[in-house]
């Protein structure tokens, strides 16, 4: 099954959970090769998903949005190798789980989504409370 959009029920579980706290966002990507449009234009998935970055970056940022770890997927070490090999893997902070929302609800990021939703073949979104970083696991 492929990933997109989170449907009614997910984001109302992300709305209930605290507004106020700040929120890490985990992405895992996978791309289309062929980004398709609605109205038929087609190009790359990265190109494609580019130019979401393009378009809703600034809503991103003027909401205190930014990008703290982006990575280069290389092999599933432990996991389903056949599934989980993601073209794109960041995780983006967000200073109150709020400004993700009113980023979601922004009438120019509304508009730039068009280009993630014909880049995306699946993903993975997850939520998180940021935490004090250390040198042991657990």
């Amino acid at each position: 099954m492929d990933y997109l959009d989170p449907d009614k029920a997910r984001f109302q579980l992300f709305k209930d959970l605290p507004l106020d706290e700040p929120v890490n966002m985990i992405n895992l990507v996978k791309l289309h090769d062929v980004a398709r449009y609605a109205d038929g234009t087609e190009t790359s998935g990265q190109e494609a998903y580019a130019a979401y970055g393009r378009e809703s970056g600034p809503v991103f940022k003027r909401l205190g949005g930014r990008i703290i770890w982006r990575g280069d997927f290389r092999l599933m070490l432990i996991g389903p190798e056949e599934d989980e090999n993601w073209g794109l893997c960041f995780i983006a902070e967000y200073p109150t789980a709020q400004a993700f929302i009113d980023m979601v609800r922004d009438p120019v990021y509304r508009e730039a989504v068009r280009h993630r939703q014909a880049a995306v073949k699946t993903s993975r979104l997850i939520r998180t409370l940021p935490g004090a970083s250390g040198t042991t696991f657990g």
